[in-house]
């Protein structure tokens, strides 16, 4: 849903200005204020508090004009609001639309429902998503036998990577249209870097998403400069980092206390992402993961995305979900929290195989593990079944510190004493 007071909007003229010069004879000189702040969009807070990230004119400009030369807005398309506006990915796709000259068709809140109508009714050509918000469109798609969408050209996807098995079924159903994935943040007023996909079933190997050295996130957007931030303590080969931005796109600093603090989010000009990453010798981005979110584990860093992407690759795995938890002997050992699929049955330790070929256990998944190549310090050394929708943000991100919380509760039970 809609809400307005995610937002602060700073007016540079006021409407009744506006009226008196139209009524007079003196021509209203034009106001221009690149670098004032547009306005103020809260993050969604995985890590903290929610905080507000005061966004400049310029920025919203540039990446809209980012999005229109790669993703191919025009006047002709129809952009149906699948994202609130009170999220920087909702409201920076809106601008480039409006930029571009093209019609808006907004519903209340999404649903799937809700979105097929509109884009049936309204010819709609292109819209966002995040992966959950594509999985409930598909899911949709196959309950009430829509088996194809012809009028959509154009769908552009963040807030994480599809899965082969999303990316696949978007093709099936939208089968005209060019699908791009997205890597940004808030702070730095939405995509940093674009990906056209490529249909995996058409590919030998999805060489851009399956490598054991992160998720490739495309090149950066014209206006974007990435380096890479490293360390002289880290000798690792590719040279990862923190992945650093600088250009007319980051945040004008975040707000506090009726002020906007400039000094803390930037150094010498570039803008930390709270990613680590690595760029190949073709100028491509691969994502490792956030900072925070890094696993110490015997002394070697894990970084949780990348476990999770290799867990996800099982036919038997819907979702997974990795995190560290402490460990006298190794400071932080490695849990996974594994949604299976419907059709599967989950084998534990007091249970017998079967050997009906759809089955998922902890010996199943550590060969999984070992036969895609992810290094032995990589690999859980506890699995749990989850069983139920994992906690996620309005943006559908994992909220991975509430469900580690959880299986803590679980390994370490309260005491009635």
């Amino acid at each position: 849903m809609f809400s307005v007071h995610h937002f602060i909007f700073f007016p540079v003229v006021s409407l009744d200005h506006i009226k008196r010069s139209s009524r007079g004879s003196t021509a209203m000189e034009p106001v221009s204020a690149p670098r004032d702040v547009a306005l103020i969009c809260f993050t969604s807070g995985t890590t903290g508090r929610p905080k507000g990230v005061a966004i400049s004119h310029t920025s919203l400009i540039v990446q809209s004009l980012a999005k229109i030369a790669l993703v191919g807005y025009g006047e002709d398309d129809v952009y149906l609001h699948t994202a609130p506006l009170c999220h920087i990915g909702g409201i920076s796709s809106c601008l480039a639309i409006l930029m571009a000259g093209g019609c808006h068709v907004l519903i209340p809140k999404f649903d799937a429902k809700s979105a097929f109508k509109a884009i049936q009714e309204h010819r709609v050509t292109c819209f966002i998503t995040v992966p959950a918000i594509m999985a409930d469109l598909l899911y949709y798609a196959r309950k009430d036998k829509i088996s194809e969408c012809k009028t959509v050209t154009k769908i552009l996807n963040g807030g994480g990577g599809l899965s082969d098995e999303l990316i696949n079924g978007a093709y099936r159903v939208f089968i005209h249209a060019a699908t791009f994935s997205a890597y940004g943040m808030t702070e730095a007023c939405s995509s940093l870097t674009f990906m056209p996909i490529n249909k995996p079933e058409l590919e030998e190997t999805n060489k851009l998403s399956n490598q054991s050295e992160g998720v490739c996130v495309g090149k950066p957007a014209p206006h974007v400069e990435i380096r890479i931030g490293r360390d002289g303590s880290n000798s690792s080969s590719p040279p990862m980092g923190k992945i650093l931005t600088r250009g007319l796109h980051t945040m004008v600093g975040y707000w506090g206390n009726n002020t906007v603090d400039t000094l803390e989010p930037v150094r010498n000009g570039w803008l930390d992402t709270g990613d680590t990453g690595w760029i190949d010798r073709t100028g491509n981005l691969w994502l490792m993961g956030r900072h925070k979110g890094r696993i110490k584990s015997g002394g070697e860093n894990v970084y949780p995305e990348e476990v999770e992407l290799v867990l996800s690759q099982h036919s038997g795995v819907a979702k997974a979900v990795v995190f560290g938890v402490p460990d006298s002997r190794l400071g932080e050992k490695i849990v996974a929290c594994v949604s299976i699929r419907d059709d599967w049955r989950w084998v534990d330790a007091r249970a017998e195989h079967q050997g009906e070929g759809k089955e998922v256990s902890t010996q199943i998944l550590h060969e999984h593990c070992r036969i895609k190549n992810l290094s032995r310090f990589k690999v859980p050394k506890i699995y749990y079944q989850w069983r139920r929708p994992f906690p996620v943000t309005t943006t559908g991100k994992i909220k991975r510190e509430e469900l580690k919380a959880e299986i803590l509760a679980c390994m370490h039970p309260r005491s009635n004493l």
